[in-house]
């Protein structure tokens, strides 16, 4: 049976209250949990269990001001703060050196996890990593979350445990000023413009949304990571996840589900059991397994880095046959690039040529031709073959906007028929209740 032990490690003068059992020279996992969680909340506790049952060490990294510890500096976790896991990784590196060190977050703390592997992409001494509902973009869950009904419970609730957390350090948060207005807070972001980016030195709260946004460090991460998000999730919204650069990234390997909520994914009738602990310790179990992860992150640290797309680079379009008009930047045709090519060989073939010799005449009129402004002439070597792709194009696209505007046409019939409907017999009666001319009137 493993035996839990304390270890506080000194951070910048604070010191980081870390769990671990009492274990050597075996894999050692370090959990990261979410939003005013730390080592006594219950998915944590699901998630060490089961890498306890694979007799490797489980550390549970507890946010600073969390799991018991008081402050002791004015400086608190947030969602941008890194160096906190950094220092930890470090530590238990440098006391198990040849132990292999994986590294799970939550929530929060998996937003803290991605945005630490990209800034320190292959030099970490990590061997895999999973981070399950992260937010990924703080400025897009803001929006999300003040929304709807239901995700405004959720809010509050965060709010709520915020706020304790406050007022429980309240003689250490000397810079904070607004307490009244903390105590009144209605949301995260409430709390997060009142304490969080004064204590984080931001100018604004969208500010250190922005910096704290951990999709923009996918794309650097070097070791493999496990990315786990419901779709259902009330407080992490898809609309976060980076597709594309989980997509980009080899290492990335990202997995969504309809369902799960926000770290629930509960197993079984009685719901004992939770999915995403499962799914992460087979991972982990994988990649321990692998012969290849130091080779992976060896080659990831000689790969070419990822070229920059710039939309404003190259006014150039392509318009295929098929009517789709697609941006290809700097990039030209085989033709064009000859016929660039052409002139270039010439003056190339001039300027080796030491037999060939201008005189004084040839000279000056050659100064005298470039000193004069250049004319640009549009030049269209086949016009009537463009004219044709042209019009070939834009029969396609007519097309397509013919059957786009009946499929359009009949959505609006359907959408509009229930107001209509009434609008028309209203118009009728009133034409045809007037009686006849010459019919009976009552008076």
């Amino acid at each position: 049976m493993a035996k839990a032990v304390r270890d506080h490690i000194e951070c910048d003068g604070f010191g980081v209250n870390v769990t671990t059992p009492d274990y050597e020279k075996t894999p050692t996992v370090i959990l990261i949990p979410g939003l005013t969680s730390d080592s006594s909340a219950a998915y944590i506790k699901h998630l060490a269990f089961r890498i306890a049952k694979r007799g490797w060490n489980v550390v549970v990294s507890n946010h600073r001001g969390l799991g018991g510890i008081s402050l002791t500096s004015e400086r608190v976790y947030n969602a941008a703060w890194t160096e906190d896991i950094r220092r930890v990784v470090d530590h238990i590196h440098s006391q198990h050196p040849e132990a292999p060190l994986f590294v799970v977050g939550t929530s929060i703390g998996a937003n803290v996890l991605v945005k630490y592997l990209g800034e320190e992409g292959a030099n970490v001494p990590i061997s895999g990593a999973a981070a399950v509902c992260s937010p990924w973009d703080l400025l897009i869950c803001d929006r999300f979350i003040n929304r709807r009904l239901v995700q405004s419970f959720y809010n509050k609730a965060l709010a709520n445990g915020l706020q304790d957390f406050a007022l429980l350090h309240q003689s250490n948060l000397s810079r904070l000023t607004e307490w009244e207005s903390i105590k009144k807070s209605r949301s995260v972001r409430d709390f997060d413009n009142y304490a969080t980016r004064i204590l984080a030195n931001f100018e604004t709260v969208d500010a250190y949304y922005r910096h704290a946004t951990s999709s923009n460090y996918v794309g650097n991460v070097g070791v493999p990571l496990l990315c786990i998000s419901a779709l259902d999730d009330p407080l992490c919204t898809k609309e976060a996840i980076p597709w594309d650069e989980c997509r980009a990234n080899r290492n990335v390997v990202l997995a969504t589900t309809p369902h799960g909520g926000h770290l629930a994914f509960y197993e079984g009738i009685t719901a004992n059991t939770l999915w995403w602990a499962r799914a992460v310790d087979e991972f982990l179990g994988v990649l321990h397994s692998s012969p290849y992860i130091g080779i992976i992150k060896e080659k990831q640290k000689t790969t070419a880095p990822t070229p920059s797309f710039s939309i404003d680079q190259g006014p150039y379009v392509s318009v295929l046959e098929d009517g789709m008009v697609t941006a290809v930047g700097d990039e030209q045709t085989d033709d064009t690039m000859q016929e660039q090519d052409a002139p270039n060989q010439e003056t190339a073939n001039v300027t080796t040529n030491d037999e060939v010799i201008l005189d004084k005449a040839e000279a000056d009129e050659h100064v005298t031709k470039n000193d004069q402004p250049e004319r640009y002439e549009e030049k269209d070597p086949n016009p009537t073959q463009a004219t044709t792709l042209v019009r070939r194009c834009t029969d396609c696209l007519a097309r397509r906007s013919s059957k786009s505007f009946w499929l359009l046409a009949y959505i609006a019939i359907v959408t509009t028929w229930p107001m209509v409907r009434p609008a028309l017999s209203l118009l009728f009666k009133k034409r045809y209740r007037n009686p006849a001319p010459g019919g009976p009137r009552i008076r």
